[in-house]
């Protein structure tokens, strides 16, 4: 078993961490042509990442809890095995209703190593500290989105859109080995109360009532919604608009990527001296100057996919130093309730990303407009509800 405090054991939950968008970024470059293997316009073909968003935030809102009462291991082993069973489904697709299926049990299992990872994170650290464990874990995963695209790109190429979730298979295969032989069980004491869907939801509704928790759980929703309305539309947008192939669009796509890779690293250093509020400050204001440049983009109509990647970039950096705080200071607020703070602080970013998400690709046709937008409104909105989480006297600074 791996021991607490080492960096091995930041690397497993950092990997499990990383199937979120490892399961998003590896597939892509092959979107569009997903949609014309099976005859479907690209509004369909988008609803398998849709269709994974949701069933991620779905599966966050009940691993959580659950985890309070059984344990983190026992978590860990179920969400593996929904995760292998949903990549080996899409792999083995004959439509675009099963590929969708497959990918709700897919992101299913996904989100339990997710909830789960930053649950054990508030079992073993607190505060600042938690806040430069969950950006350590952010710089060991931002790799995925660094290289899933490339990667993705390289596969799909190669070997077709099926080979993208080939190498999810075998990569979950070979996670669920190491958490079944490696994973320690971090949970101390358990709840008093019996497991219950009434309890469960009793307990969210404690948490709701938090304003401190309310303001960690609102930027960390909208600033990854920010995220996830690009990751929608950017395969649409950089290949119909921009003229890009798959693998040009990875390489593309990986310039944005970098800045989330950045802004981990930066946050991983400057979290424990400036505390948790003062770099979520720091990283809104990068965030905004993303959205800002990002929309000047457009506006000037350059048609450059570089240039349009490199705003985003900006934002992402702000994003690696606002993200994991966000969560850190969320789930300081409910130390005897890791598991269900860690379930809301996910279930939420990625329920409405989801929407937000669709709803921007509806829009994303003929302009980049849309992203372009809905990146900018998010970065001003985090600054927003910064400004009023700085006048508080948040529990853990």
């Amino acid at each position: 078993m791996f021991k607490p405090d080492t960096f091995a054991l930041t690397a497993l939950l950092a990997a499990l961490t990383a199937l979120g968008p490892l399961s998003t970024d590896l597939y892509l470059p092959a979107l569009p042509d997903i949609g014309r293997a099976f005859g479907v316009a690209p509004a369909q073909a988008q609803l398998t990442l849709g269709a994974y968003l949701i069933g991620f935030a779905i599966g966050q809102f009940a691993y959580g809890p659950i985890s309070d009462w059984y344990g983190r291991r026992s978590g860990f082993l179920v969400a593996m095995l929904c995760y292998c069973i949903g990549s080996l489904g899409c792999f083995a697709a004959s439509s675009i209703e099963m590929l969708i299926g497959a990918r709700l049990l897919q992101a299913f299992g996904g989100s339990g190593a997710v909830v789960l990872a930053r649950a054990v994170v508030r079992d073993l650290y607190s505060g600042a500290r938690a806040g430069k464990e969950l950006s350590t874990m952010g710089l060991v995963m931002a790799f995925a989105p660094v290289s899933a695209p490339l990667i993705g790109g390289v596969l799909h190429t190669w070997f077709g859109w099926r080979s993208s979730f080939a190498a999810l298979l075998i990569f979950g295969v070979a996670l669920a080995a190491m958490v079944f032989r490696k994973m320690p069980e971090t949970l101390g004491e358990r709840p008093e109360d019996r497991a219950s869907l009434r309890t469960m939801l009793a307990g969210y509704r404690r948490m709701l009532r938090n304003r401190e928790f309310n303001l960690y759980l609102a930027i960390g929703a909208i600033s990854y919604t920010g995220l996830l309305a690009w990751l929608s539309a950017a395969p649409f947008v950089l290949q119909s608009q921009y003229g890009l192939t798959p693998l040009t669009f990875s390489l593309v796509f990986t310039i944005g990527a970098v800045g989330f890779l950045v802004g981990n690293m930066v946050a991983s250093r400057i979290v424990v001296r400036n505390g948790l509020v003062r770099t979520i400050g720091k990283g809104a204001i990068v965030m905004l100057v993303g959205g800002l440049s990002m929309c000047l983009v457009v506006a000037m109509n350059l048609g450059s996919a570089v240039l349009l990647v490199s705003a985003m970039a900006i934002y992402l950096i702000g994003l690696g130093l606002v993200f994991p705080q966000a969560i850190a200071g969320g789930l300081s607020c409910f130390a005897d309730r890791a598991g269900a703070a860690s379930s809301l602080l996910g279930f939420t970013p990625q329920f409405g990303a989801a929407l937000v998400g669709l709803a921007v690709v509806a829009l994303s046709g003929k302009t980049a407009w849309a992203v372009a937008i809905a990146v900018l409104a998010m970065a001003s909105a985090v600054v927003a509800l910064w400004l009023v989480l700085r006048n508080m006297r948040p529990t853990q600074r």
